[in-house]
Parts: structure tokens; C-alpha cells; sequence
């Protein structure tokens, strides 16, 4: 059996269609666990409805009062009764292959522990801006396409937070998601899935990219403005702080050296860009660099 985590903080105007599009796929050895993440809005009024309207499905609502994204996933953990994990963005929906795809996979694949697929941007009330480029798409959108086949994923890379599969087992080996990362309330601090995608490479864990289990993502007018790109790009940096000085003082200077050479790569892209005559891209990078550097050298 599946079980289907979706842990959600305020989303009333998403969650009841991101419910109804899990429900939509023939698959049905699946249970829904869905944590409220100390919800304000009427996120369990709108659960409610669903399970009103859909009978059929086992799902489960969860309220976690301890605020925090990686808090919500762990309690997900805790609840799920499933042999896989599968976890769904509040704020998406699912193709109807979803399931299926996730399950034939790990019947087939007994040494994969985890897995991810596509995520593809759906613009909510709005179109994409002319300073976008493929790498701020991926910033800000969570894009990640790898092709039409599977395979596993490139070193280096892992699946989206937001459509990614575990075995549950996984996570007696490597520990929960780390509560000191991850968002919190409108907080924009990241790097929890790198941080368990990292303690599983290390451990010689493998997992694979499905191209047929696709996440639309639905990005609102807010995510394209300027304080929110300001505010994620510098809480990348400051996820980076956090994460890599846990791990040790080597592993912090080693990320600083490192965002130098990224430094690098985004002059030449930049350059790339202003010889098209596209300053708003280039100059879009030079910001997104910019930020990520202060949150890493300066924290909170």
C-alpha cells in the first residue's frame, strides 16, 4: 500500500483540488494522510468536503501544532501505514498515472529506495515574466524535467520535496527530515530534502527519476514578485549556513569555496544573456547569486 503525504499550511484555496486530483487515477491501494501544519484558514473545512464527496478514499486528517514543514513531514512518517511514501505539494496537482507509476516502480525495483518525477509549472492567474530564465524557472517554480526515460538521477541531483517517493525504511536508517530546516510558516528556509538526499547517498542509496509521474505546480501572481524572490533566494543561502555547519566548519568552508565557483558560472551566464540583449534574465541571476551569498555569510 501507498500512503499519500500532503502536509499543508494555509492552502484552503488548493488542497480540496489537489485531494480530487490524487482520487482521479485508477489506482486505489493508497491511503491519504493529510497533516494541517497549524492552519489558520479553513484548510480542514475544505478537507472535510473532499471526504464528503469522496467516500471511497482513506484519508486521514492530522493536525500538527508544531510549526514547521519538516515537523509536518515527520508527523506524516509517524501516521502513514503504507510500506511507500509518497509526498504531494499542497499546491499542485498529479496526472492520473501518478500512483500507478509510483507503485508498479517499487514492485519492480526492490533495491530503490526512493524516487521522484517531473514537475512542471502551472501559472495560477497569471504569466510567466519576461526576466525568467531556465534557472530562475527552477528557483522559483521547483521545475525539474530529465527526459521522457527512466532512469536514475545524475549525481549531484534528487528529487523535488514537493513529488517525491521513500520507502518508509528509509527513514529508520537515515533519521527523520531535520527540524532546524525546511519552512516555517512564511519562513523560506529550504534544504531539508538535500539534507536526507545527502545522508542517503552516503549511505550508497539509489533512487530514480519516473517521467510518467508528473506534478503540475501552481505558481500564483505573489511568487513572481520581487520580495519573494528576495526573500527565497536569501533563505537558500542561509539553509546552506545551517545545513553545512551542522555537518562541521570544513563542510561550511568547503560550501563558501564552492559559491565562489558559482559565482563563476553566473558572470558567464550573464554575459551569455546581455549579448542576446537580455539584461532582465542576466541581471535576474546576478540577483539570485547576490542574495544566496549574503544568507550564507550572514544568516538570520
Amino acid at each position: 500500500m501507498l500512503s499519500v503525504i500532503l502536509c499543508t499550511y494555509n492552502r484552503e484555496r488548493y488542497v480540496y483540488n489537489v485531494l480530487r486530483s490524487i482520487a482521479a487515477g485508477s489506482y486505489r491501494d493508497y491511503e491519504i494522510v493529510l497533516v494541517d501544519n497549524n492552519s489558520s484558514d479553513n484548510t480542514r473545512g475544505e478537507c472535510e468536503r473532499f471526504g464528503a464527496d469522496h467516500p471511497e478514499v482513506a484519508l486521514r486528517y492530522c493536525f500538527e501544532p508544531q510549526q514547521g514543514l519538516s515537523h509536518a513531514r515527520n508527523r506524516g512518517i509517524v501516521e502513514s501505514q503504507g510500506e511507500v511514501l509518497v509526498y504531494v505539494d499542497d499546491d499542485a496537482l498529479v496526472n492520473p498515472e501518478y500512483l500507478q507509476t509510483y507503485a508498479d516502480f517499487f514492485n519492480r525495483n526492490k533495491e530503490a529506495v526512493a524516487a521522484g518525477g517531473p514537475i512542471t509549472p502551472r501559472y495560477d492567474g497569471c504569466e510567466e515574466p519576461g526576466w525568467m530564465s531556465h534557472y530562475t524557472r527552477q528557483l522559483v517554480t521547483g521545475e525539474l524535467n530529465l527526459g521522457t526515460h527512466e532512469r536514475e538521477f545524475p549525481k549531484g541531483t534528487f528529487p523535488g520535496g514537493g513529488n517525491a517517493a521513500y520507502r518508509k525504511s528509509v527513514f529508520d536508517t537515515v533519521g527523520l527530515f531535520n527540524t532546524e530546516l525546511g519552512r516555517k510558516g512564511n519562513s523560506l528556509i529550504g534544504a531539508e530534502e538535500k539534507d536526507l538526499f545527502d545522508k542517503m547517498t552516503s549511505r550508497g542509496m539509489r533512487f530514480y527519476y519516473l517521467p510518467t509521474a508528473i506534478l503540475y505546480h501552481l505558481i500564483p501572481p505573489k511568487k513572481l514578485t520581487q520580495d519573494y524572490f528576495d526573500r527565497l533566494t536569501y533563505g537558500i543561502g542561509v539553509s546552506e549556513r545551517y545545513r553545512t555547519k551542522q555537518i562541521g566548519p570544513g563542510k561550511y568552508l568547503g560550501r563558501l569555496c564552492h559559491e565562489a565557483v558559482k559565482w563563476g558560472g553566473t558572470l558567464v551566464l550573464w554575459t551569455g544573456f546581455a549579448l542576446r540583449g537580455q539584461f532582465n534574465k542576466g541581471n535576474k541571476l546576478i540577483a539570485f547569486r547576490k542574495n544566496v551569498t549574503r544568507g550564507l555569510i550572514k544568516g538570520k
